[in-house]
């Protein structure tokens, strides 16, 4: 089956170019189908990059679903035109008195910030607090996932020596958790961030569980037990290109950057990168979408405690 999108979203070229199933508003409205409702709460500065990166990540499931972008009032983006986020995104007011089936919170280029210095945390506490009770399932991404943890079981987040960059190993600690089906033992994933959340102190909180892991990178995917709350700390949305766009924008900076590991070959920083992680991407997208949102939403919200 499909993702529905508006009419006019730009990702919708690009989609639709790399033969991804894309079903436009004006034929989802012919079809007598219940599709999943996802609302998508982008903050990332790159808005239509990310649009695309993760539509792409939702497509490959047998269910239609049905995409809601959502930013933050209490931050004005200097990115993305006001006229693109005015077309295409709603704001917490406009959807708090609505139920959705999955949520997604996605990364912030704020991670060297404390949380309660960053200009939305409130708001962004307030849209966390409500999903507890507005969302069957929801899908916290890197920066995302530090502050989901840090917000519903104060986790710390702890600066690194210096930035982790690349493409890392990582190996399936519980393969019998629906979330894992389907995963090889070890996999391949970007990871793009200066802080992190650690094992020890998730492991001090029983009630979460540890799904996999890098002996490089960290603590890459754990879950509440109940599947409500799920935290990745890295991209399997990232594009091939992403982290060498990255690399390349902090050199024209003057940055200095390491260049990302495991991910040129022969660290050529002008080769193309192979992929080798979007499997395993698909794989998480579709089984969270199947077994923590399509299994466990009602077909109706009605009188639903």
């Amino acid at each position: 089956m499909p993702i529905k999108i508006q009419n006019d979203l730009p990702a919708r070229v690009i989609l639709e170019e790399e033969n991804v199933f894309i079903m436009d508003e004006t034929r989802a409205r012919s079809q007598d189908i219940r599709p999943l409702e996802i609302l998508i709460l982008n903050l990332m500065p790159l808005k239509e990059d990310t649009e695309t990166q993760l539509l792409r990540a939702l497509s490959n499931t047998p269910l239609q679903v049905e995409c809601t972008f959502m930013t933050m009032s209490t931050h004005e983006s200097t990115h993305t035109s006001a006229n693109h986020l005015n077309k295409f995104y709603v704001t917490f007011s406009d959807i708090k008195e609505l139920r959705f089936d999955g949520m997604i919170i996605t990364g912030a280029p704020v991670e060297l910030m404390e949380f309660e210095e960053v200009n939305y945390w409130e708001e962004l506490t307030q849209i966390m607090e409500w999903s507890k009770s507005h969302i069957t399932s929801t899908l916290h991404l890197c920066w995302g996932a530090q502050a989901g943890l840090y917000y519903h079981y104060g986790i710390p987040k702890h600066l690194r020596g210096e930035k982790l960059s690349g493409i890392y190993l990582h190996r399936t600690i519980d393969r019998k958790v629906p979330l894992m089906r389907s995963f090889d033992d070890y996999f391949q994933c970007p990871h793009s961030r200066y802080t992190e959340v650690r094992e020890e102190d998730i492991l001090k909180h029983p009630e979460l569980k540890i799904l996999a892991a890098s002996d490089e990178a960290g603590v890459f995917l754990l879950m509440s037990r109940d599947g409500r709350q799920i935290f990745m700390q890295g991209h399997p949305e990232y594009d091939r290109m992403t982290l060498n766009n990255e690399y390349h924008r902090d050199l024209s900076r003057g940055l200095n950057p390491a260049i990302p590991e495991h991910y040129y070959e022969h660290d050529d920083p002008f080769s193309v990168p192979p992929l080798v992680w979007r499997n395993m991407a698909n794989t998480l997208y579709t089984n969270w979408l199947n077994f923590y949102v399509y299994q466990e939403t009602p077909y109706l919200w009605v009188n639903t405690p």
